[in-house]
């Protein structure tokens, strides 16, 4: 396309970047707050930056305005803002992201599976990694009597590179130990941040770029696994893409930690199960079943409850296949496999988990709470009603609203103008959308249970492997459950005559909004901590 082509495409769109630079600007302003009065001359580079590539993004989309092309725009849209948000985000202030980087520098050496070496050396607990992870280990001769962290990547948790002198250093290759290194995850879920990482090594870049390269390239990751559902799916193309596009989302997408590729897989699944769902009659064979539930597998053995997804499966129409309900037999034993290696596999992560700093938590006692659960049967009532009241209002208050290790509490921002913009526009994307797809009862009902099983079921995990005995502190995070809102379209949506009416330029103004929510989650990062 000629410079020509693209002016006239940028004044053709100028009500929608209008909209945008308007949204950004109300909506940007409210994160500055009298808890954050920030550098007002990096928030305003910060707004112009955005801004502008905003309206490139805009205009990039009103350039491949069509369903065949929207793949494209995702994959454009998730790497401009994701790549600012790697790099203004401070050092590993996403939840649980210095233990993220030493289990993705351990895959970076070839280490698939962390060696846990506590018993071995006569401490509580350790791992060994580079030196550029926690360098400080006292060692007394006959053992290592404490670890402690003295670099950027602890020591500078939740500060910027302005606020730290240790970011110019070179890497350390010396092996030292560390306290936690995610051994329960699979190890696939940390090759793009492992090969960010082995980049920088290669180039001899300071440290710092271990952190940068490495949620680089795990955003790289998440944004392909997108474009490819949004390719793969012939419906629900945009309301997929808002949930991809979701801050909290793109927060954790451009960092090191693995719900990038959870998030990413399960959109990806249930795009591939829409592509099932819609394809002609005796059009599918049992390689597609195999491929779905290859798909689920490695999803869920990075989470054990989406293994759920599996049950999908048993909502498409039989007449898709070419065997018809011969088919089923092929589905329960892939429904079966899925779930023996999902149990094989949560009887070394489970254990595993406790070889962290999470087995120092004194109040943790799963069998302890069990048997509390037994003896006080009006306890499963109120977590009942806790994870369907308090716990959901937290959720969605949760789809903006981001670790701040700085501060050393969770959630610990209040953007309520955001928030309720953002869960307004969900609510229309997700439950009014004018492109209305039609779902049989069956599986709008499945659907619906796999979501509550999900759900549940990763409440459940909580209650006893990080409550309190006798307490329902079940420290959930709105990332757990990111995947789960895909799926509402397919349960269940509203007509609503007045959206109807505008539904040839609906998706040109989502397309403003999801931009625009990714541009202000920037400017919040601004406010916050420069």
């Amino acid at each position: 396309m000629s410079l020509n082509d693209f002016k006239d495409e940028l004044i053709s769109s100028k009500k929608y970047w209008l909209i945008y630079l308007i949204l950004i600007i109300v909506l940007g302003l409210s994160t500055v707050t009298y808890n954050h009065t920030p550098n007002y001359g990096f928030w305003i580079n910060a707004l112009l930056i955005v801004a502008v590539l905003g309206i490139l993004c805009i205009v990039y989309y009103f350039m491949h305005d069509s369903d065949k092309e929207l793949y494209k725009v995702a994959f454009v849209i998730i790497l401009c803002f994701g790549i600012i948000t790697s790099f203004i985000v401070p050092i590993c202030d996403v939840s649980d992201e210095t233990e993220h980087l030493a289990r993705a520098e351990l895959t970076s050496r070839g280490i698939i599976i962390p060696h846990w070496t506590g018993e071995d050396l006569g401490v509580e607990r350790a791992y060994n990694v580079s030196s550029s992870h926690k360098p400080a280990v006292y060692n007394t001769g006959a053992g290592f009597e404490s670890i402690e962290a003295l670099n950027f990547l602890t020591d500078r948790v939740g500060k910027t590179v302005y606020q730290t002198p240790f970011d110019t250093q070179k890497i350390d290759y010396t092996p030292t130990l560390i306290v936690s290194a995610f051994e329960q995850n699979p190890f696939y879920g940390y090759l793009p941040q492992a090969i960010g990482m082995n980049i920088a090594k290669l180039l001899d870049l300071n440290v710092i770029w271990m952190l940068w390269l490495g949620r680089i390239f795990n955003l790289m990751l998440y944004a392909g696994l997108i474009s490819l559902a949004i390719k793969k799916t012939p419906v629900l193309k945009m309301p997929l893409l808002a949930v991809s596009c979701i801050p909290i989302s793109i927060y954790q997408a451009a960092s090191l930690s693995i719900d990038s590729m959870i998030i990413g897989l399960a959109i990806l699944a249930v795009a591939y199960f829409l592509y099932l769902y819609k394809a002609e009659k005796n059009s599918l064979g049992v390689r597609e079943v195999i491929m779905f539930s290859a798909l689920c597998l490695i999803l869920g053995l990075c989470k054990l409850p989406y293994l759920a997804f599996i049950f999908l499966l048993l909502l498409i129409p039989f007449d898709n296949f070419k065997k018809g309900k011969k088919i089923i037999p092929y589905m329960i034993i892939c429904i079966v496999l899925v779930g023996i290696i999902g149990v094989m596999w949560s009887r070394y992560s489970a254990p595993a988990l406790m070889h962290s700093w999470r087995s120092r938590l004194k109040y943790l006692d799963p069998p302890g709470q069990m048997n509390y659960i037994i003896s006080h049967p009006s306890f499963m009532g109120n977590f009942f009603a806790q994870i369907f009241t308090h716990n959901i209002a937290k959720i969605l208050y949760g789809t903006f609203n981001f670790f701040g290790a700085a501060q050393k509490i969770h959630y610990a921002d209040s953007y309520h103008l955001i928030v309720v913009t953002l869960l307004l526009f969900l609510a229309v994307m997700l439950l009014a959308y004018p492109k209305r797809e039609k779902f049989d009862l069956k599986t709008r009902i499945g659907t619906l249970f796999i979501v509550l099983v999900i759900y549940v079921g990763t409440c459940l995990i909580q209650l006893l492997t990080w409550a309190s005995v006798g307490k329902l502190n079940l420290g959930l995070s709105t990332r757990y459950f990111m995947p789960l809102f895909a799926l509402f379209p397919i349960i269940g949506t509203f007509k609503i005559d007045r959206l109807e009416k505008y539904k040839d330029d609906f998706d040109k103004y989502a397309m403003v909004f999801i931009i625009a929510f990714m541009a202000v989650m920037v400017l919040s990062f601004a406010t916050k901590y420069y």
